[in-house]
């Protein structure tokens, strides 16, 4: 099976050791993902919305990078630090994902790595180029 990992360019990488996304085949899976800059600055702090909607960016610019798109994705999961954001979570990952509707969990967290964190989210696309 071919394998194909896309970097997140981040210090964490080695550390953690970790791609932000992986294609084996014609499954794509995205790390947890978080709206965080390149620079380490999160974005839009404590704004669930915002912070969903560049999580989402990330995600589809990895998707990108290993051949799929949002239309390939199958599964999403987020994690979030409050489940009373769940209307402005989901709004967001809604207007992403419009008529994909892939199957997707939330699930409250204690916290995330910065504490103004409000989401972070998973993607497994199946499709794309190797499909």
């Amino acid at each position: 099976m071919d394998r194909y990992t896309v970097s997140s360019g981040t210090e964490w990488k080695s550390t953690v050791g970790y791609s932000r996304a992986v294609r084996a085949g014609s499954h794509v899976h995205v790390s947890g993902t978080t709206a965080t800059r390149d620079d380490g600055t999160v974005v839009a702090p404590d704004d669930p919305y915002a912070q969903t909607k560049h999580a989402l960016e990330i995600v589809e610019d990895a998707l990108e990078e290993a051949g799929a798109s949002l239309e390939d994705v199958v599964r999403t999961r987020l994690y979030v630090t409050d489940i009373d954001d769940w209307e402005a979570i989901g709004r967001a990952h809604g207007e992403v994902f419009d008529d994909v509707r892939p199957a997707t969990s939330m699930v409250e967290v204690r916290r995330l790595v910065d504490p103004t964190h409000c989401v972070e989210i998973e993607a497994i696309a199946i499709g794309g180029e190797d499909s």
